[in-house]
């Protein structure tokens, strides 16, 4: 499968390694395609990655991923041509957050909306699922947190079928499967948790926790 990554910083980068090392074909895309250090970088990773635009990806791509900063999000998309989201399931790793402040972030939007409800909307012909948002990018492939052993990934989205997909790309990362918390406006309270989980990094001194759910 062609994959296109929009977002080439530490989150587009983790996950287009993981779709890379697992056969899929990724095309990164970035505002700068011409970055050397980016096209280095790509060459170093086991499997198939070539960097592009954000129009590159979105056109190549048969499953897309948002994976920039939440503020840039949708210029985003407007860069990469919204008729080439079309039909297409769309995961969506942004989060709203405020540094404006400083450390710990806020967010500039949160509780009656949410950016993914704004992706949806801004491509509603896409079928967009909010996951990976809520853990750092070192857990987003190959999750491991020592004496856990079920670590389910939180997913919301109106689509069941594009939720079946998503569930698929995160078993094969390492992930025992998801927790669909609802439809796409559910992805209010994971992009409302992430402010938290930046907390307890701090308090932890470390950023590869996972809120994880304790069931019998």
């Amino acid at each position: 499968m062609e994959v296109g990554i929009l977002g080439s910083g530490d989150v587009g980068k983790r996950l287009a390694g993981g779709f890379a090392t697992r056969g899929h074909e990724v095309i990164l895309g970035t505002r700068t395609p011409g970055n050397p250090e980016l096209a280095k970088w790509a060459a170093g990773v086991k499997g198939k990655i070539t960097v592009g635009s954000f129009a590159d990806a979105a056109r190549q791509g048969q499953l897309l991923v948002l994976a920039i900063r939440g503020e840039a999000a949708l210029a985003a998309l407007d860069a990469a041509g919204k008729a080439h989201f079309s039909g297409k399931v769309l995961i969506d790793v942004t989060n709203p957050l405020d540094f404006s402040k400083g450390m710990p972030p806020s967010l500039f939007m949160g509780t009656n909306d949410s950016l993914a409800e704004r992706v949806q909307h801004a491509v509603p012909s896409a079928k967009v699922v909010k996951a990976f948002n809520t853990v750092g990018n070192v857990q987003m492939v190959d999750p491991h947190v020592k004496g856990q052993g079920r670590l389910e990934l939180m997913i919301a989205g109106n689509d069941a079928e594009a939720k079946k997909q998503v569930t698929e790309v995160a078993k094969s990362f390492g992930w025992s499967g998801t927790l669909d918390v609802g439809g796409i406006d559910a992805a209010r309270w994971l992009e409302a948790l992430v402010p938290l989980w930046v907390r307890l990094g701090a308090t932890l001194k470390t950023y590869s926790h996972i809120f994880a759910v304790a069931r019998d």
